[in-house]
């Protein structure tokens, strides 16, 4: 066994914008509440314009990835590079100046967005912050920020609320863009969308991915958003990876029980299309941290071992690996 490969998850020579080693985080609470282990020893890579998912049920830790990705949120211990700068214990000054070149999108567009704000106003913002353009200058950026993101101009001038649900996630994008990043973290873009809304959003973030060469980490639980987006998907379990590779090969020929889970999951319950399904019982446990495997005490094929120690990563195929005593050998979950 071995630990989790860094840089061998794309193509050989491809530049990498991010890399993660180490990530841990723990959520200290009140006395006599037990701590919060939100992410613990996460590593990861993505080759530049390119995308990883990350995926898992809510409470296992993907939206503090994405929050230490971009230095919104201070890590315990690891290390955290992205377009060759390393956040990890950077001034906050110096965050802030990098900032403009790795931007968030946050899964409730409304919020996002101040109510105060016409749209003309809220895309503006990053510009104002981030850069000498000012009057008419401003006004054409904004506006054509907007034609990317296929607004209308006429848009400008309303409010959020005036706004459908997938009209403010594409002003959200544009303010995302306006700063001209490198690097985009897409914290469940498109989970509060209707299905016909979600597919328009998801098939702009690959056109704009395209025209501006960006690298996406895509957070989601949404397995058809993965399949959609991503290049690589990574399985997060109660703050820990337990499967990653290339999507197709994953939630084609997953080798952990946690994605079988999860694709049967979203699938079918019945257990003729994935026995898992009806068998997983129970929700992520964050406080409690038996000592073998996090995933065992709701997986229907532990065994002991399972409990002596964490499982490190097998290699089960090209690029693709898994924490599990079972990775390398075909598993029959209904036995």
């Amino acid at each position: 066994m071995s630990s989790l490969p860094m840089g061998n998850t794309g193509q050989e020579g491809a530049s990498i914008a991010i890399a993660v080693e180490g990530l841990t985080k723990t959520f200290h609470t009140r006395r006599g509440i037990p701590n919060v282990v939100a992410v613990e020893d996460v590593s990861f890579s993505v080759e530049t314009g390119s995308t990883l998912g990350i995926v898992g049920e809510s409470g296992s830790g993907k939206s503090t990835v994405a929050r230490c990705l971009l230095g919104l949120t201070p890590v315990d211990s690891g290390a955290i590079e992205v377009l060759g700068r390393s956040l990890v214990g950077a001034p906050a000054k110096q965050l802030r100046s990098w900032r403009s070149e790795m931007q968030i999108v946050f899964q409730e567009p409304y919020e996002s967005l101040d109510p105060r704000y016409r749209v003309h106003q809220a895309v503006a913002e990053p510009l104002l912050l981030h850069t000498d353009l000012r009057g008419d200058v401003l006004g054409r950026k904004v506006l054509d920020l907007l034609e990317h993101v296929s607004l209308q101009p006429e848009l400008a001038r309303r409010y959020p609320h005036e706004l459908s649900g997938g009209q403010q996630q594409r002003v959200n994008i544009a303010r995302a863009l306006a700063t001209s990043p490198k690097v985009l973290v897409l914290d469940e873009p498109t989970a509060s969308l209707d299905v016909s809304v979600q597919e328009g959003v998801l098939r702009l973030l690959l056109a704009l991915q395209e025209e501006f060469g960006l690298t996406y980490v895509l957070i989601s639980h949404d397995l058809t958003a993965i399949r959609a987006v991503c290049e690589q998907v990574a399985v997060m379990y109660a703050g820990r990876f337990v499967e990653i590779g290339p999507v197709d090969e994953v939630l084609s020929n997953p080798r952990h029980p946690y994605t079988e889970f999860l694709i049967g999951a979203e699938l079918s319950v019945d257990p003729d299309v994935s026995p898992l399904a009806g068998i997983v019982r129970g929700e992520v446990a964050t406080s409690e941290r038996p000592p073998g495997c996090l995933f065992a005490p709701r997986c229907p094929m532990r065994v002991d071992q399972c409990e002596e120690g964490r499982p490190l990563f097998e290699s089960v195929a090209p690029d693709h690996v898994a924490a599990c005593l079972f990775a390398d050998r075909s598993v029959d979950w209904s036995d």
